[in-house]
């Protein structure tokens, strides 16, 4: 897979070393859209059924767990920038 994404690279830069030293001249004339018009039709419809969802609470016991935290010092690192004068 490297040598493969190496190959294409080396083949990308060979091309466009040979379009900025002229050895290959791209030359291309500009185009124009086509014309269309479209006339009449109709949007397809679609009817679908669907169920309902009801939200809302309700009062309920459930276990929940007590964490505690205590203070303790440590060194922590720090930046600090300062703008140019």
């Amino acid at each position: 897979m490297r040598a493969i994404v190496t190959i294409l690279a080396i083949v990308v830069v060979i091309g466009i070393i040979a379009v900025a030293t002229g050895f290959v001249n791209l030359r291309g004339t500009s185009g124009t859209l086509p014309k269309v018009s479209v006339q009449g039709g109709q949007a397809p419809a679609v009817s679908a059924d669907v169920g309902s969802i009801d939200v809302g609470t309700k009062n309920t016991t459930v276990d929940v767990p007590k964490v505690e935290t205590t203070k303790k010092t440590v060194a922590v690192p720090t930046v600090a920038v300062h703008k140019a004068d």
